[in-house]
């Protein structure tokens, strides 16, 4: 006591604020699971970052000769030949411009389509208005690659080897320039982009304050500038949103490129970073991955700024919701062409197409002899490699098999964990630790698949202390698919939270009841909806997802994603095409299994 009392008053107050914040910790468990949390995900999602950018700037073994320097060494070498040297423009500049190209032409044509397909679907009485509402948003359901494939069975030409395409097998060749590169990436990453920006951009005319046009419309405004003064300047947030967020998702996009690119050596970020990493130049990959989690970041954080200033766009009035609808007249049902026609292309012709070329035995041929399901239920196929068809072929079940275990278990421990973030957040009593985790779940959204991939493989490739070198295991899999989809669940968790009070489990704390029989009996029975969508939204993503997969897996921990790819390579065409129809499958019904249990839909924002 009197140590404490000669002590200086600085010291009197931290030794009290200190024995506070142990008394806190002590009666508070979501305080000692908010520190667990901070280690963990510092762990899975921070360390892996940290890794690949170190590797950067150290030499790796094999390279002393190049880097004049031992390995582990500090070494600009991987740098300096990445953004300086004579390969610099074929290893960085060239795959950089090809994928802005892409990306802004994509934002461009998205941007374009979609509001007005939004302006149809919101804001008039275009004939089976409420059928579009979700027919529109099913090609963002659909794997991206999907698109790919069906467009590669349609256009593919002499240039690569295999089975020709459908064109191609009727007398028709298709030019380079449509078969693959610059063009289809374009169209097929608008194709699946597009529902992005109705949903975004739909909802955001659906809350638009219809005074403000009531108002212009009295004091005799035309139209034309009621939109382009009123309207437009008021969904620029959300436009902006849109753009942005599509640009990210284009940097990051693997699949599509590598299916349509790499055969006219048309490389983007993506593609040359998995180029870097299949010739062993770990260090140039290094590189490249921390230049497209730049972008990525870069461009994310824009959109968060977007959001912020979104709030400068709040309008004031009632409800505010739109009650008219413009009145097309006989011209209604000619407006509903468009939304067909998108539906059409992006939907049903993709969908059957794959169909199509998995019942035929030669492509392109349409007489009834050409059509089997031997690469469906067939025996004794005339192929090097692949003797049965899909569905009695053990590769499938094995990647079925992969599939189930590694995304399910990711997706279960992924959906755990995003309700103990959203316990911990909004439990915990110390601001830095609720802040922390809530923003490092966040970060692998940052972080395109293709790089976070890259990290984990600068991480775990090779053992550290106690921790062994876990590559080519289901293990890194799992690992790195729970990091990846955190964003997903801890956000599904943190909502749920927020709508749960306290009072249930402080009646319970009253009772007795320990913290463990809380979490068991009261919190998961009343979140199991949230706990469900945030077990089955990362299935869904994962089960789609090749990004990932394809830096980590090998052909003992096939999924179905990379097992179709590899068919692929194979030339195996319609084997693959048929698993990609199985992927589809899977993704649509996990979609429609969320919509059931949380009572609502992709679509349902559209809807008036």
């Amino acid at each position: 006591m009197k140590s404490l009392r000669n002590a200086p008053l600085s010291t009197v107050s931290y030794r009290m604020r200190l024995k506070h914040m142990v008394a806190i910790f002590r009666h508070e468990p979501a305080n000692w699971l908010g520190v667990i949390l901070v280690c963990l995900f510092t762990y899975l999602v921070v360390a892996p970052v940290i890794s690949i950018l170190l590797s950067a700037i150290i030499a790796h073994t094999g390279d002393e000769m190049h880097t004049h320097v031992l390995a582990g060494q500090w070494s600009r070498y991987y740098l300096i030949r990445t953004l300086a040297s004579r390969m610099s423009t074929l290893l960085l500049w060239t795959p950089l411009v090809n994928t802005l190209a892409v990306a802004l032409s994509v934002v461009c044509a998205t941007l374009l389509i979609g509001v007005t397909l939004s302006w149809l679907v919101q804001r008039t009485n275009m004939a089976g208005r409420r059928w579009f509402v979700s027919a529109l948003i099913v090609p963002f359901m659909l794997p991206s690659w999907t698109f790919a494939l069906a467009w590669k069975t349609i256009f593919k030409n002499a240039l690569v080897g295999g089975q020709p395409g459908w064109l191609s097998a009727l007398g028709i060749q298709t030019p380079d320039a449509l078969a693959y590169g610059y063009v289809p990436l374009v169209i097929i990453l608008t194709l699946h982009f597009t529902p992005l920006v109705i949903l975004i951009v739909g909802n955001a005319l659906k809350r638009f304050d219809s005074q403000l046009e009531d108002c212009a419309l009295i004091l005799g405004t035309p139209r034309r500038t009621i939109a382009l003064k009123i309207i437009l300047p008021l969904m620029r947030p959300a436009l902006l949103s849109a753009a942005l967020l599509i640009f990210a998702d284009c940097i990051g996009e693997f699949a599509i490129p590598y299916i349509l690119g790499l055969p006219v050596h048309f490389n983007t970020l993506s593609t040359q970073l998995y180029r870097a990493l299949d010739s062993r130049q770990n260090g140039v990959a290094a590189v490249l991955s921390a230049v497209i989690m730049l972008m990525g970041v870069l461009t994310l954080l824009l959109d968060v700024k977007m959001v912020r200033e979104a709030k400068r766009f709040i309008t004031v009035g009632g409800k505010g919701a739109i009650e008219r609808q413009s009145n097309l007249g006989r011209w209604r049902y000619w407006a509903a062409l468009l939304p067909f026609c998108f539906v059409l292309i992006s939907v049903v012709i993709p969908l059957l197409t794959l169909f199509l070329s998995t019942i035929m035995l030669v492509p392109g041929r349409f007489n009834p002899s050409n059509f089997t399901l031997a690469f469906w239920i067939g025996h004794h196929l005339d192929t090097v490699a692949m003797h049965n068809g899909i569905l009695l072929s053990h590769d499938f079940w094995r990647a079925v098999s992969n599939t189930i275990v590694i995304v399910g278990s990711a997706s279960v421990v992924a959906g755990v964990l995003g309700l103990l973030v959203g316990y911990a957040v909004m439990r915990c009593s110390v601001h830095s630790i609720s802040v922390f985790i809530r923003q490092v779940t966040f970060l692998p959204y940052l972080v395109p698949g293709i790089a976070f991939a890259a990290a984990f493989l600068s991480l775990f490739a090779v053992s550290h202390g106690p921790i062994p070198a876990l590559y080519g295991t289901p293990a890194l899999l799992i690992i790195a698919l729970i990091a990846e989809k955190m964003p997903y669940a801890s956000r599904s968790g943190i909502v749920a939270m927020t709508q749960l009070g306290k009072e249930s489990e402080e009646a319970a704390r009253i009772a007795g009841a320990g913290w463990i029989k809380r979490i068991t009996r009261i919190i998961v029975p009343i979140q199991i909806a949230p706990l469900v969508t945030g077990i089955v939204l990362p299935f869904i993503s994962g089960i789609k997802g090749v990004s990932l997969f394809i830096i980590l897996a090998i052909p003992a921990t096939d999924v179905l994603s990379t097992y179709s790819l590899r068919l692929l390579d194979y030339n195996y065409d319609q084997a693959a095409n048929a698993v990609v129809l199985m992927i589809a499958l899977i993704a649509w019904g996990g979609t429609a299994l969320i919509g059931k249990i949380t009572g609502n839909s992709l679509a349902e924002g559209l809807e008036k």
